[in-house]
């Protein structure tokens, strides 16, 4: 049985529905899925609903932004949670307004470089409608992309998206994973080598996150190169973290797919039952 518990809908940065994820995810022969939305948790209800008429098991899941030492936009992943409780619910309207504000002002500051270019500026509203939650990122590049002004997303956010940047608000670490703990969750650290790729480093730096409470990594991921995918696997073996495996599917990546990793890996569900006893410890405290 196939997984992925990192996946991205249009309720934050992805171009589809859960819906629309769900159908992919049977035709990619995915059988138990995550929404892992930034900041989000707006697409879960509809997940669930759906994958329980479609046989595709949906774990509530959310992807929160936190500062982590001097390292800023470190993603933690969130499992099992209470997806109604009232004032996590606040805390991340308030993260998705700031963001909203964010993202206008990187729209801006693209259309003032298009318009020095000599070329014609992206309708705000037309970018909104990829966005059904949260104008994120993704949705301009693919604004960018309709346009014919760049030639892939990775072109979009070099030539525009990262000089266009603008510092995001970011939760931090310890406080996100004492929430996540609150509201029955499991904490994992997203694609770990986005901190560094220096095995050094990201060691202690696991080892001080795991003595804040986080659960498990993301081993398996479309970051990190397969040499590092075996140095986080042995890392987590080591330090007794639970194992877990994503796409960060949003649906505008080239060559990325639901339920498969670097070089095409498949996420086996043999990962599944660590996370699920953990959830449930969570869960019944």
């Amino acid at each position: 049985m196939n997984i992925d518990l990192h996946i991205h809908s249009s309720f934050s940065d992805g171009a589809f529905t859960p819906a629309e994820l769900i159908a992919r995810a049977i035709e990619q022969n995915v059988s138990v899925i995550a929404i892992a939305d930034h900041d989000s948790v707006a697409g879960i209800s509809q997940a669930s609903i759906e994958g329980k008429t479609s046989s595709v098991e949906v774990i509530s899941a959310v992807e929160l932004s936190t500062q982590f030492q001097s390292w800023s936009d470190v993603h933690l992943l969130g499992y099992g949670i209470d997806h109604s409780d009232e004032a996590f619910l606040k805390n991340l309207d308030g993260f998705r307004s700031r963001r909203d504000r964010r993202n206008d002002e990187i729209l801006n500051a693209v259309n003032e470089l298009l318009l020095f270019q000599g070329r014609i500026p992206i309708d705000h509203n037309r970018v909104r409608s990829f966005a059904r939650g949260s104008l994120g990122r993704p949705h301009i590049a693919r604004a960018l992309l309709e346009l014919g002004y760049v030639s892939n997303v990775e072109d979009a956010f070099r030539r525009y998206l990262v000089p266009c940047n603008v510092p995001k608000s970011y939760w931090p670490i310890e406080e996100a994973i004492a929430e996540i703990h609150r509201i029955g969750g499991v904490a994992v650290l997203a694609h770990p080598t986005s901190i560094s790729r220096d095995a050094s480093i990201l060691t202690s730096a696991i080892a001080e996150l795991q003595d804040h409470g986080l659960d498990g990594i993301e081993v398996y991921n479309n970051m990190g190169w397969l040499t590092e995918i075996e140095f986080l696997r042995r890392t987590a073996k080591e330090r007794g973290l639970i194992i877990t495996a994503g796409s960060d599917f949003h649906g505008i990546e080239e060559g990325l797919e639901i339920g498969r990793g670097r070089e095409g890996i498949r996420f086996d569900s043999s990962l599944l039952p660590p996370l699920y006893d953990r959830m449930s410890l969570y869960e019944n405290r």
